[in-house]
Formats: structure tokens, C-alpha cells, sequence
């Protein structure tokens, strides 16, 4: 779908610029975000926290986060990528800053919601001004490697973050996390162009008023909504929550060695986010879509994801890399992302993005929850512990491969490349 808006592509050397400086912004906002996992030791000792209040602290930054999304695209759309992101970017030095100098429980929760809301524009922002500065094969690209960013925000909050406590202490750690969310909001005002409201193209879709029904009703957008709550969002709920559990209760590792493995799990997720953005313009090129490497690729996370749950605790030492091909196997469902905000125009591309986000986050939460009711519920009816496991794991595998039987079941609708 071509549009006015190819005329604000940038050149290969602004777009590097922009991309660094959008980069450097969403890598911060992952770091934050799985920051607490490697802290929660230190706040449990110093706030004498128990395992509900560590959970809803955690949650907080996903409840700002969520909270904001739809009016984000909607602002995004309207006011452009440099001006929304920069205001909630100045949420979130606040947010560092006031869980560095928090001394309650009440007050860190606060500052995590508020710091959930200032970083939730890190990833739909840049992605918003990409489908509009870059072409579609770069937009993969960039995509990709935004992605490899936050993996590599993922491996900081761990032994980085473990490093430096006992050197500079917790809340020194945010009060520099506060000046380098500064930073990236300067090297954003400096480096991202200044955005013009998209002239609609002639079709009826563009010419009309942009809203988020246009959006919702989308065909395409309808056959993605599935996967995106339940693989895109469940890979995250396992990467962020059940793998380490999984590793320890079912294949009988130690705490040390699946926090060891959740290390090496994050940094194959880094070089494979590198490697699709190395190769997808190439596969693009010989007319390999997005629709078409998520149909011929997501099987194979089912087929290991089923290997994982029947070998139980007989597949031992080998459970960290049986997980780590699943998730990077998962990692098909990153390229409906972009796709999805190609098959709108210009200016519904903030409301496309910020949606299919909501739909990830929410899958997120219901996945994490989902599986820990389904271990109880099982565990209840007399299982034990590793059947309950594996039954709860069966069942999201099903959720999973109806997604994606719905997805291929329904017409493409991607028209766009441009």
C-alpha cells in the first residue's frame, strides 16, 4: 500500500542515527523492566517483603504499561514518535527517581507503576516512525534488532546488576538509571525527525477518520490477535517466569544452574533477533513474507515445546537448551509486529502497533497466571508436582496451536510493502 509518506524515508545514515538513538531508549526500558528479578533478594531483606508483595511490585511496571497503550497510539498517530516519547520518557526519570529514594513498600509500588508508564512508548514510538522513515524490508530489519536490544537490556539486569549492588547499593543503581533514561531522551530530541500529520492515500481505509475500530476490525489484524495473546505473549511468560521453575521443579536443576540458563536463554534470544535482522531483507527479496515464515516456521516451536513436556524430568541437564531452541524457535511471531502495522496506513500505524501490543501484554499476564492456576488446580485433584506441570504446559501447548490453525484458516490481508 503505497502512500504520501514514502517521501519522509530517511537516509541510510539518519536512519542509523534515529535507530541508535531509539535503541538505546527501549534497552534501558528492559533493563528496567527485568531489574527487579535481580534485586528482589536485597528488597526482600531491606522492605521484609513476602513472595505476594515481590509479585505485585513486579506487576506494577506491566500494570503502567498496559495502562497506556491505547491512548499511546492514538497520540503517536496524531503528534508523531519524538514529541510522545520524550514526555513519557520524562515519567520515567521520575519513576527511577522515586524508587531510588523510596522507604516503604507503598512507595516503591508507586514508582514502578509510574515508571511502567514512562517507558511504555520505548518500543511502539520508534516502531510507529519506522513504518513511516524506513522501507518495509528495513522496518523488518530495525524491528529485529529492537528486539535485540531489549534481549541485551535482559542479560544486563542480571550479572551486571548483581556486580554493581555491592559497589554503589540499589538505589544508586536508579539514580543512574534516571540520568542515562535522561540521556536517551536528549539523544531522541536531537536525532528523530520532527513528525507532519500522513496525507491519506485515496483509498476509503486511509481517507477515513483513524480510530481504533478500523484497527480492531481488520481482517488481518483479526487473524494475528490470537497468536500475538498466546505465543508472542506466552513466550515472554515463559521466558520471564515459567522456564526457571520448569528447570528446577521438573528437570531438578539448582537455582544457580536455571539462573544460568535463563543467562544463556537471553543470549540466544539476542543473536537471534541479530540474525533475522541480518536476513529477513534477504528472504523478503525472494518473496518469503512475514505470513509466510510465521506459517512455516511456528510449527516447530510446537514440536519442541511437545518433546519438552514428554520427556518430563528425563531430559536433565539438557532442559536449558531444550528451552532455549523453544523460545528461539518462538521468535517467528516477532515478524507479525511490523507486518502488522504495513497492513494500515501511515496514520493508523500508532493505534495498529499500541494494540497489537496490549493484546501481547495481556497474553503476558494471562499465560504467567493461566499456568500457575492450572499447576494448583491439577495439583489439587492429587497430581504430582511434574504432572501437574507437564498437564498445565499440554494446555497452553493447545492454546497455542489453535492460534496459529486460526491463523492460517484466514485469508492474508497484508497488502502492504511499503
Amino acid at each position: 500500500m503505497a502512500d504520501s509518506s514514502v517521501t519522509n524515508r530517511l537516509s541510510r545514515r539518519n536512519a542509523i542515527l534515529v535507530f541508535i538513538a531509539f535503541a538505546f531508549a527501549y534497552f534501558l526500558s528492559a533493563l528496567i523492566r527485568a531489574i527487579t528479578a535481580t534485586l528482589s533478594p536485597t528488597l526482600t531483606q531491606e522492605f521484609v517483603l513476602d513472595a505476594q508483595d515481590l509479585g505485585l511490585l513486579a506487576g506494577g511496571y506491566f500494570l503502567g504499561f498496559a495502562a497506556t497503550q491505547l491512548p499511546l497510539g492514538a497520540w503517536l498517530d496524531r503528534y508523531g514518535p519524538k514529541k510522545v516519547i520524550v514526555y513519557f520518557l520524562l515519567v520515567a526519570v521520575l519513576g527511577c527517581a522515586a524508587f531510588a529514594m523510596a522507604d516503604s513498600f507503598k512507595g516503591l509500588l508507586l514508582a514502578r507503576v509510574l515508571t511502567g508508564v514512562g517507558v511504555s512508548a520505548c518500543l511502539m514510538a520508534p516502531l510507529t516512525g519506522y513504518r513511516r522513515w524506513f522501507e518495509a524490508a528495513s522496518q523488518m530489519r530495525a524491528n529485529s534488532w529492537m528486539l535485540m536490544t531489549g534481549s541485551f537490556g535482559m542479560v544486563a539486569s542480571t550479572m551486571p546488576v548483581q556486580w554493581l549492588i555491592p559497589l554503589v547499593g540499589w538505589r544508586a543503581l536508579f539514580w543512574g538509571l534516571a540520568a542515562l533514561v535522561f540521556l536517551a531522551m536528549l539523544l531522541i530530541s536531537w536525532q528523530a525527525p520532527h513528525w507532519q500529520n500522513a496525507v491519506p492515500a485515496a483509498d476509503s481505509q486511509a481517507a477515513a477518520k483513524p480510530s481504533y475500530g478500523a484497527v480492531w476490525r481488520h481482517p488481518y489484524f483479526r487473524s494475528m490477535a490470537p497468536m500475538a495473546f498466546f505465543i508472542y505473549g506466552g513466550l515472554v511468560a515463559m521466558q520471564t517466569l515459567w522456564v526457571s521453575p520448569w528447570m528446577i521443579r521438573v528437570a531438578g536443576f539448582t537455582p544457580l544452574q536455571a539462573a544460568m540458563g535463563l543467562f544463556w536463554i537471553n543470549m540466544a534470544m539476542l543473536i537471534t533477533f541479530w540474525t533475522w535482522g541480518m536476513v529477513y531483507p534477504g528472504f523478503a527479496r525472494r518473496g518469503y513474507t512475514a505470513d509466510r515464515l510465521i506459517g512455516y516456521g511456528m510449527p516447530v516451536s510446537f514440536i519442541l515445546l511437545t518433546i519438552i513436556i514428554a520427556a518430563g524430568p528425563a531430559i536433565g541437564v539438557w532442559a536449558g537448551v531444550a528451552w532455549a531452541l523453544y523460545c528461539v524457535s518462538c521468535t517467528f511471531i516477532s515478524l507479525a509486529q511490523p507486518a502488522v502495522a504495513m497492513a494500515f496506513p501511515a496514520n493508523l500505524a500508532g493505534r495498529a502497533m499500541s494494540s497489537y501490543n496490549l493484546l501481547i501484554f495481556a497474553g503476558v499476564f494471562a499465560v504467567q497466571w493461566g499456568i500457575g492456576l492450572a499447576i494448583d488446580g491439577f495439583r489439587a485433584l492429587g497430581w504430582q508436582e511434574v504432572s501437574a506441570f507437564q498437564m498445565a504446559m499440554t494446555v497452553y501447548l493447545l492454546c497455542t496451536v489453535a492460534s496459529y490453525a486460526y491463523f492460517v484458516a484466514t485469508k492474508s490481508h497484508n497488502q502492504a510493502t511499503s
